[in-house]
């Protein structure tokens, strides 16, 4: 399924990856807390010539997403990570605790409309046209969507976005990819294996 629009305010729509978060609720008396959710290695990115490095993990959501996400993510303590490459494709994932199972529902499927809001927004800039695609949802943990927003500039700058958005239990993770480029250069069947990753070793 895809739909195509007109959309400005493409510096934010390197689209997506986001979710890293810390909002722990208290354990009960006595139990043991929760070990830390653990965030994606270099080597599970989609595989690049020039290979991956990871930034360590940090609090607050990445300037990459701040624009289709900040928004949505304004209530949590937000964790993320990095991934640059020698060229231009980057990537970053957040993670967000928010303990509740339900909320945590909640906000995933928020964060899912987001992607694509982010690409239909109307923006001021009629020079910048956007297409949507959505690629399904992924069987792992609470499950799992994967998006991918391809934007053209009327000066010639293409670029491609893979979003993922997934749950396990009360806590969100969001990872996204970017490149220049468009949908017939996005590792699709790769960035599906790294969400599956990234949302199966949170615990």
């Amino acid at each position: 399924m895809s739909t195509t629009i007109r959309t400005g305010v493409l510096a934010a729509l390197a689209v997506a990856g986001l979710t890293a978060g810390a909002a722990l609720t208290a354990a009960p008396a006595g139990a043991a807390p929760k070990a830390a959710p653990r965030f994606l290695t270099a080597s599970q990115l989609p595989p690049h010539p020039t290979g991956w490095t990871a930034g360590p993990v940090t609090d607050g959501v990445p300037v990459e997403l701040e624009y289709c996400f900040g928004e949505a993510l304004l209530a949590y303590d937000i964790r993320h990570r990095d991934f640059r490459t020698e060229l231009e494709t980057n990537a970053q994932q957040i993670v967000v605790v928010v303990g509740d199972s339900a909320k945590a529902e909640a906000l995933a499927r928020r964060l899912d409309r987001e992607v694509r809001r982010c690409a239909l927004r109307a923006g001021a800039d009629p020079e910048i046209e956007a297409e949507y695609r959505t690629y399904g949802t992924l069987p792992v943990e609470e499950g799992a969507r994967v998006h991918a927003v391809h934007t053209r500039a009327a000066w010639g700058a293409t670029d491609i976005n893979l979003t993922s958005v997934g749950r396990d239990g009360g806590t969100v993770t969001l990872v996204r990819w970017g490149q220049m480029g468009d949908f017939s250069d996005a590792p699709v069947k790769a960035f599906k294996k790294t969400t599956t990753t990234a949302v199966d070793k949170l615990y």
